[in-house]
């Protein structure tokens, strides 16, 4: 395996000292690594990949050299509009080195969400037109990888990309943490939603965490799983299921569980939500922060007001609170006043070590969800 100290120190003899990117657990010791060793301004954890294109861009206009954008696989999707409409040659032909973490990789066991992506993530570079290769887990090789890439970009101004695999990078933990000083666990704040829930009340959980804690709180229960839309990939977007499932049942309660990650991620959604004034919607975001499902790389949800943010752009009423009983209070307020309303729950970063992961399957998942919805 390869130290993050030996992968970063290679890329700065080669230039390259810059990062922006989104958090990834293939990644996340490097990240941890970028994180305690740069400048924060060295360092930007972009609100979604697409946007570390653009900041990557103007790194290179402002100073002719080469940037790393660092993200999942997942996140090729969100980069794709600019690496055909910006970077690409016959645009404006800007060199960045991209670091994907290649979840669902051919012959490895992954989650459901990453199979797809992992079969197409060496496909969509190449319909792109991106040179790349899988980065060797020999430290050896990789510098002589690294040098070849930006041997290429130096050439030709192109993107080039290197798909990480797992357990590439050895093991490096994040020192550089601050404490929030928040004392709700994200489980506890969750499970005391879900007390509040009325009987015909859907949920639709966001990626990561959120989700799997959410199952586990109905299986210690023992309630279905049927109330429940578990969104296990599709990053930012568990908002725009939920107010489509609420436009379409105005009698039905219908709440997101969010993150602070993937609400800032694409934030324009909580503008399209309130647009539309569902008077069934309840937005709740748990804040910790953090990216907590990709190794706990900071966000700037608890520097930023989400409520203000909500109320700017039209949600009824906001709530913030810190703890358990404030926020059973907001939840049953909540449910007397009409939608949208956005509840902020901040919680402490972390979850238990021993928390397992959905075992129904997607499908089953939106099968069971569609006939409680029916009723």
């Amino acid at each position: 395996m390869i130290r993050p100290s030996f992968f970063i120190e290679k890329l700065k003899e080669n230039g390259i000292d810059f990062f922006a990117g989104v958090p990834d657990s293939l990644l996340k010791n490097i990240c941890a690594y970028i994180t305690d060793t740069l400048p924060r301004e060295q360092n930007i954890i972009a609100a979604n990949e697409g946007g570390a294109m653009g900041i990557a861009a103007g790194y290179h206009l402002a100073t002719g050299r080469i940037p790393v954008v660092y993200m999942q696989n997942s996140g090729e999707g969100n980069i794709i509009n600019p690496l055909a409409s910006l970077t690409d040659k016959e645009v404006y032909n800007i060199p960045v080195l991209l670091l994907i973490g290649w979840r669902g990789c051919p012959g490895v066991h992954d989650e459901p969400q990453h199979v797809k992506q992992g079969k197409v993530t060496t496909g969509l570079l190449n319909t792109m037109g991106i040179n790349y290769t899988v980065l060797s887990k020999d430290e050896e090789q990789s510098a002589k990888q690294v040098a070849v890439a930006v041997d290429y970009m130096q050439r030709t101004q192109e993107v080039y990309a290197l798909v990480i695999e797992k357990d590439t990078f050895e093991a490096y933990t994040l020192q550089n943490t601050i404490d929030s000083g928040l004392t709700m666990a994200r489980e506890e704040a969750i499970e005391s939603v879900v007390r509040c829930l009325q009987p015909t009340a859907a949920v639709v959980s966001t990626t990561g965490m959120i989700s799997r804690e959410l199952f586990e709180i109905r299986e210690r229960a023992s309630q279905g799983h049927e109330h429940d839309f578990l969104t296990v990939g599709s990053m930012g977007h568990a908002s725009q299921i939920a107010l489509g499932i609420a436009l379409q049942q105005p009698e039905r309660p219908v709440y997101c569980f969010d993150g602070d990650g993937a609400s800032i991620m694409h934030m324009g959604n909580m503008a399209i939500s309130a647009s539309m004034q569902p008077v069934n919607y309840i937005h709740v975001v748990f804040n910790n922060g953090a990216h907590d499902s990709v190794g706990g790389q900071p966000t700037v949800g608890l520097q930023i007001d989400l409520p203000a943010v909500a109320r700017a752009v039209g949600y009824r009423e906001t709530f913030s609170v810190d703890n358990v009983e404030q926020l059973t209070q907001a939840v049953s307020k909540a449910q007397q006043l009409p939608g949208p309303v956005l509840i902020e729950a901040k919680v402490k970063k972390g979850n238990r070590k021993d928390l397992g992961r959905p075992t129904t399957t997607p499908i089953q998942n939106k099968k069971a969800l569609m006939a409680f919805l029916k009723k």
